[in-house]
């Protein structure tokens, strides 16, 4: 057994220094003491033993001499105390409830150094890990070692039907006459109790009243065992036999872990029937009644005095259950359950009484109905129909009611009383189903689904019921239409949504075609467009040509952009309205983009036809913002600056003669990410009628620049063009505020943002050079952000401007559990101030505190005590990287490390994470991974 000490202090008593000494003597000659202290700490002794056993030890001993005044505390993996032992004797105040009386230890165990812990009256509930710390009288740890228990439970099976079981417990301890036994289950409650020579009914929980049992005089021969009647599934659990004395104290305890096995059956669904075994050899009275019940305690089926009780069925079951004749005489009770479905799938209890009302009989059955998986039906839009399969074999009532239901549970179609209930039906499926006529008789329960679209794409779910409303059968069928696609790029004159018919379809017949938001976009009738019926956004963009002659119903659309991308649908109806056919074409349009980076001067938005425009043609570039703001206005020869959005003013640009050589395109000058949109060209005439059409879409990259935290300073680049205005302002801002400023020739420390101050710096001359870059100090995670430099000429017009990300990375440090340290890196400028204070802490708890030019351990949390050390003349080399002595899984987190001079200004900060990987391969399983240890609290 080997103690962890830690770095000695003028408080370590002589003793243990010399034995310090003497074990780094032992260190530097075999080199072992490093293996056994791993050893120590990273094993854990295990103990087994019997529920039911008087008492369990937890042994802890040592070689070492410990110090009169010593602490020894046990605590569980749920860190309550179990036991504490101070100033030689026991302290029971501050036992946890549940082991007060239960602990002992050997007196005067510092001096034998046997810290060996007796539990008495073991139990499951007390499976867990112990952990023995020793502490001086300082507080600090002079040893920890570490126990786990596991109590076996003695187990009992039995097969549901048996008449009883008994849960042994026997002692060959003398119990006294006024003893008190009780039986409980895992949830506390009471099974049987017994007292002063007989039983307490009353106490029993009412789920075991009449079913419990025990021998008469049990003190005497010291059997306890518990008979339980008629098990079910429901009574596997653990039940624990207690006996108390008059005063209350546990005098012996043991447990007993019940399986009571089901019968099981598994029946595939839609078969006309499943049956339920029940089966026995008693001869059973004339007048006993059956009753099956499932896990509610819904009954099923009731047969009493030689006839079915149809009247005590539940609803559910009702016209669903039958049993054999004369069941009593031969003894089979087994019982038939019609058309099972997923939903029957549960337990079930057969039970038989006598007259009184006592049980006879009483036995289990788990049925598992399985269900195929969902049919899958796959058609192109387009079709006339398709039709959802559901046939079965099994014989369905004459009442029966057939009904088929969407995935949001609406009503496609209903069958009862031999015809179909279209006023049941949700309207969107109205005049669009068919179920054939006396579908009961061939068992052919198939839907016919006309003029399928892609919003007919779902799960439908066919049902059976009975007259009273029970499930008979139950089959789902997946639709899958597809849609015929289209993909074009934008800035193309035209795109053609096919749609042919080989149907003769008459001159009166109406044409529509539909977008996805039921807008319509193209309207033809009795030979001729509609017009005044289209959508106003399509107008002048849509084209047929003599639909109903040809039977080619196709739709011409103009300029696509990206905005017409959509489900179209095309739609014939009679001139009673009804429909003929239904078609959907889904159109693509692919948008060409550019990708720039933020800060270029300039770039270029291309737009290039070779079709010829006239003189007078208005050229309009507009973004893809909800205002649809105008970008760029050419008209009459010129630009028209008057019409642009302020937000472009100055910004943009187009080719002189632009319409000659059919060279649309916009240069957009300094771009940010604000400027990331989809942008339009659209040429009109005169009339204002759209003669091309085309999109681009315009992708800005920010500049990244990543450096890790506590770096002395990073750079935030910005170069852009020499020789700008002298009364130029050039301002680096981030969510608002201000970072830096130069105006009228020089910095604005006054106008920085405070987090800011003392931070920021730009080089000399920049206005000359065009070198705007920014220098930032003294890096935080906090400073992980999008930064924006802005450069404005004197009436505040923006002449440039630039984004840069910057990512201030955590430093992260990993380290296998119970290496002999880790350190903490943080490395910044050497000469800081003489008064600096360095703090490092985890969360509110202090680490390591530096102050008035030394440590201050009494300052630092208990865990960290002895185990923690910064460098020396810290403040003159600006190493403040901190060391952390043997670390444990419970230190993985956050440290932070501040620097802070007199008046608590903060002057350096610095976040590392780290990771103590612990070592596994010496745990028995995961539950050795809780938090055991004294010290490992957060």
């Amino acid at each position: 057994m080997f103690f962890m000490f830690l770095v000695p202090t003028e408080r370590f008593p002589s003793w243990a220094t010399a034995l310090l000494v003497l074990l780094a003597v032992g260190l530097l000659v075999s080199g072992a003491l490093l293996v056994h202290f791993r050893h120590y700490f990273m094993s854990v002794y295990q103990v087994e033993v019997d529920s039911g056993a008087e008492s369990v030890q937890l042994p802890c001993k040592t070689t070492v001499h410990l110090p009169k005044d010593a602490k020894v505390e046990w605590r569980d993996g749920e860190y309550r105390k179990v036991h504490v032992y101070q100033n030689g004797s026991y302290q029971p105040e501050e036992q946890d409830r549940d082991y007060r009386g239960r602990t002992e230890m050997k007196r005067k165990l510092l001096e034998p150094g046997d810290l060996s812990l007796t539990l008495k009256n073991p139990t499951d509930r007390n499976s867990n890990i112990y952990t023995c710390t020793v502490y001086n009288r300082e507080g600090r740890k002079l040893m920890e070692k570490q126990v786990k228990l596991w109590v076996r439970v003695y187990q009992v099976e039995v097969d549901s039907g048996a008449k009883s079981v008994k849960l042994p417990c026997k002692t060959t301890v003398r119990l006294p006459k006024d003893a008190k036994v009780e039986w409980s289950d895992r949830d506390n409650n009471k099974v049987y109790v017994y007292q002063n020579g007989s039983d307490k009914p009353k106490e029993r929980d009412s789920d075991y009243r009449g079913r419990t049992e025990m021998k008469r005089n049990l003190l005497k021969p010291g059997d306890l065992s518990l008979t339980l009647k008629y098990p079910t599934e429901r009574d596997s659990n653990i039940y624990t036999c207690t006996v108390y004395n008059r005063e209350e104290h546990i005098l012996m305890e043991k447990q007993v872990e019940l399986k009571v096995k089901v019968s099981q059956v598994e029946v595939d669904s839609e078969v006309e029937s499943v049956q339920l075994p029940c089966k026995t050899t008693l001869r059973l009275p004339k007048d006993a009644k059956v009753e099956w019940s499932d896990r509610d305690n819904n009954k099923l089926h009731v047969y009493q005095n030689g006839s079915d009780k149809p009247e005590e069925q539940h609803i559910y079951y009702r016209g669903q259950t039958g049993m054999k004749r004369n069941l009593l005489k031969h003894g089979d009770l087994s019982l038939t359950l019609k058309y099972p479905t997923n939903r029957d799938s549960n337990t079930y209890t057969c039970t038989v009484y006598n007259r009184e009302g006592h049980i006879l009989i009483k036995e289990q059955v788990k049925l598992r109905v399985r269900v195929f998986p969902v049919y899958q039906v796959e058609v192109d839009s387009g079709v006339g129909s398709v039709q959802l399969h559901c046939k079965t074999t099994v014989h369905l009532p004459e009442d029966a009611k057939v009904e088929w239901r969407d995935r949001y549970n609406r009503k496609v179609h209903v069958y009862q009383n031999g015809s179909d209930q279209p006023q049941q039906q949700d309207s969107g499926y109205r005049g669009r189903t068919e179920m054939q006529r006396f579908l009961l008789e061939p068992g052919d329960l198939s839907l016919t689904l006309k003029y399928p679209t892609d919003w007919d794409s779902d799960i439908y779910t066919c049902t059976v019921y009975n007259t009273e409303g029970r499930i008979v059968m139950e089959k789902q069928v997946e639709l899958k239409v597809k849609v015929y696609q289209v993909e074009m790029d934008s800035g193309a004159e035209s795109v053609q949504l096919p749609c042919e018919t080989t149907v003769h379809l008459l001159e009166d017949a109406k044409v529509v075609w539909r977008n996805r938001d039921c807008r319509k976009v193209h309207v033809h009738q009795n030979g001729s467009d509609l017009l005044e019926q289209q959508d106003s956004f399509y107008r002048g963009r849509t084209e047929m040509t003599n639909p109903l002659k040809t039977g080619d119903l196709s739709l011409t659309l103009k300029y696509p952009t990206e905005r017409d991308s959509n489900t179209y649908t095309c739609t014939v109806y009679n001139r009673a309205e009804h429909i003929l056919m239904k078609k959907q074409v889904e159109l693509k349009v692919k948008v060409y983009q550019v990708e720039v980076d933020s800060g270029v001067e300039s770039f270029q938005l291309p737009c290039k036809t070779t079709v010829h425009l006239p003189e007078d043609a208005k050229v309009e570039w507009r973004d893809g913002s909800i205002y649809n703001r105008k970008v760029h206005v050419y008209q009459n020869g010129f630009d028209q600056p008057e019409q642009q959005d302020s937000e472009y003013r100055g910004q943009t640009e187009m080719k002189r003669n632009l319409l000659e050589p059919g060279d649309l395109s916009l240069t957009l000058k300094y771009p940010t990410d604000r400027n990331i949109n989809t942008y339009t060209c659209t040429v009109y005439n005169r009339e204002k009628d759209i003669l091309m059409e085309k999109q681009v879409k315009l992708q800005v990259k920010d500049c990244l620049v990543e450096v890790e935290e506590g770096e002395e300073s990073v750079q935030l680049p910005f170069r852009t063009t020499p020789d700008l205005p002298e009364d130029a302002t050039v301002e680096w801002d981030c969510s608002v505020r201000t970072v830096h400023l130069y105006e009228n020739r020089s910095d604005q420390p006054e106008k920085q943002h405070q987090v800011y101050k003392n931070r920021t710096k730009m080089k000399r001359d920049l206005l000359k050079t065009g070198d705007l870059s920014l220098t930032l100090k003294y890096l935080t995670n906090w400073d992980s952000e999008t930064y924006t430099c802005t450069v404005y000429n004197r009436e505040g017009r923006i002449l440039r401007q630039k984004q840069v990300i910057l990512k201030v990375k955590v430093c992260q440090v990993e380290v296998e559990e119970w290496e002999e340290s880790v350190q903490l890196p943080f490395r910044t400028t050497p000469d800081l101030p003489e008064d600096a204070t360095v703090m490092w802490r985890r969360l509110f708890r202090t680490v390591h505190l530096y102050k008035n030019r030394s440590d201050q351990p009494e300052e630092q949390d208990q865990d960290y005590k002895d185990r923690t050390e910064l460098k020396e003349d810290l403040l003159k080399t600006g190493d403040l990287s901190l060391t952390l002595k043997y670390p444990k899984e419970t230190d993985t987190g956050t440290y932070r490390c501040e620097v802070i001079n007199k008046e608590g200004d903060m002057l350096r900060e610095k976040t590392v994470k780290l990771k103590v990987k612990g070592n596994i391969r010496n745990r028995s399983s995961s539950t050795e991974l809780t938090p055991l240890m004294a010290d490992q609290s957060v």
